[in-house]
């Protein structure tokens, strides 16, 4: 297969995604991944669970040699990735998700996901809880439901045949303003490089289950 075309080679099966997985620092930059490919991994991340189901994740794909050059003085610690791979998805949360509410319950009735009566319930107890979070409880919670999403896409992506790297070294506080995104309402929560990889990323050691688990 001509893996500069952006296909992949795809595998269900879920050890070897979990398993096999690896934080990859240099890519082959021969590969492309299609943008329809990387909206479909993006679509399939989506399925990640969120507080309410309110989705405050927001992505900013940066694919094109332009985007990179952009991003790559924002990311000094982390310029091969950016550089090397297909695409760097930069992941923020919505911080007025809210505005969505509406679109997300009303949605799920007319789909049959839920009734009528159970949307407007939902909506008169979910409206006053946000109403009443403190900024840090609110922020505490989209980067929970955005960091879930983040660990999604990089499952899907290995199951697409893709090698990932999840990124915080990079100039948080420009990111948004860079992209011509308002910063106030876009709060990045991390990058994720795609690719192939040029070289394999090392296996890492686990810490046991016994140490990291308590019974009760």
């Amino acid at each position: 297969m001509d893996t500069t075309t952006g296909q992949s080679n795809r595998t269900n099966d879920f050890d070897n995604i979990v398993l096999e997985r690896r934080s990859v620092k240099v890519y082959n930059p021969e590969v492309k991944i299609s943008r329809e490919e990387l909206s479909e991994i993006l679509a399939k991340a989506t399925r990640a669970p969120s507080a309410i189901n309110m989705q405050p994740w927001r992505f900013l794909v940066i694919d094109s040699a332009e985007g990179k050059e952009k991003l790559a003085p924002l990311a000094s610690f982390n310029q091969t990735q950016a550089l090397t791979s297909s695409a760097v998805i930069a992941v923020f949360y919505d911080a007025e998700n809210i505005a969505y509410m509406d679109e997300i319950f009303s949605k799920s009735v007319e789909l049959g996901y839920m009734p009528q009566d159970i949307k407007e319930m939902q909506m008169q107890q979910a409206q006053p809880f946000y109403a009443s979070m403190s900024p840090s409880d609110l922020r505490d919670m989209n980067l929970i439901d955005s960091s879930l999403i983040s660990m999604q896409l990089m499952l899907v992506a290995r199951a697409h045949g893709y090698d990932t790297n999840p990124m915080a070294g990079y100039d948080k506080d420009r990111i948004a303003e860079v992209f011509g995104l308002d910063k106030e309402r876009f709060q990045p929560v991390m990058l994720i490089s795609i690719g192939k990889a040029f070289k394999d990323g090392h296996p890492s050691y686990r810490l046991p289950v016994d140490t990291i688990t308590t019974w009760a």
